[in-house]
């Protein structure tokens, strides 16, 4: 990620803090837009373009985008093609990126990162569900059905939406890394991190306690725990926290003293 783009998803972030009645429509509306430019390399190209002037690239939001969504989204989409991106590529994901936490602003209180790690967790387990949601050759509207179908009655509405338009337009990315990428972005506009925990066994209630306030005091800031059961692991954690492992598995020991034998 270059450093225009980060300077770019900083400044939509905060507007999306600064604007009000956000809800699950203007998230699914961030979320067609995405998809929109994504879908066309004109379009991409156009508002990406650092050499056109801020103007020109508001013009073509508002022309393409202005009668078919809300005033808050067009608002949004406008402080977005008024940043440089590194790539028309970033751009797209910025986008996404925005309808992702515009989806949690709007449904507070529902418990959505707990919900993708579930979505996640349950697409690693059933290859033909992975194959069918990551295959080039569906239809992408088929695929947001599935998801559908899938949370119906099991999810809340914004990890339903999230889960939905992520999957209809993957751009060369696994569904678990959508959906990983989802959470972690939905605990950061939330405050806090997302920690995954590999354990031989599933961690008690109090495990888990007690491993978010280590952590939360080792990061500054609240996190989460997911925990995936791994018997790799053999003993002991393995946790991860967005690119930060920390291996106190038996395994990982086991393996350390092979290599120091060996060498």
């Amino acid at each position: 990620m270059g450093s225009a783009t980060t300077q770019a998803l900083a400044a939509t972030t905060k507007a999306l803090d600064a604007t009000s009645g956000v809800d699950l429509d203007v998230a699914g509306e961030l979320f067609a837009a995405a998809r929109a430019v994504g879908d066309s390399s004109q379009l991409s190209g156009a508002l990406a373009d650092s050499a056109a002037s801020a103007e020109a690239r508001t013009k073509v939001v508002t022309d393409v985008f202005g009668r078919a969504v809300s005033p808050a989204t067009v608002s949004l989409l406008t402080v977005v093609v008024a940043q440089r991106w590194s790539s028309a590529s970033d751009l797209v994901d910025g986008i996404e990126e925005l309808a992702i936490r515009a989806a949690a602003v709007a449904e507070p209180s529902a418990d959505v990162e707990d919900e993708l790690f579930r979505v996640s967790r349950t697409v690693a387990e059933n290859p033909e569900l992975e194959l069918a949601l990551g295959s080039r050759l569906g239809d992408a509207s088929a695929k947001g059905t599935l998801i559908d179908t899938l949370l119906a009655g099991r999810a809340s509405r914004a990890t339903t939406l999230i889960a939905a338009s992520l999957v209809q337009q993957p751009r060369e990315r696994r569904v678990r890394q959508l959906l990983s990428r989802a959470t972690r972005l939905v605990a950061d506009q939330r405050g806090r991190k997302v920690a995954t925990v590999f354990a031989a066994s599933p961690l008690s209630a109090a495990q888990a306690d007690r491993l978010a306030d280590t952590l939360s005091k080792r990061y500054g800031t609240r996190v989460s725990i997911n925990t995936v059961v791994d018997p790799t692991v053999v003993g002991g954690l393995r946790v991860q926290i967005a690119d930060d492992v920390i291996d106190a598995s038996v395994s990982a020991r086991l393996a350390d003293l092979r290599q120091r034998l060996a060498g």
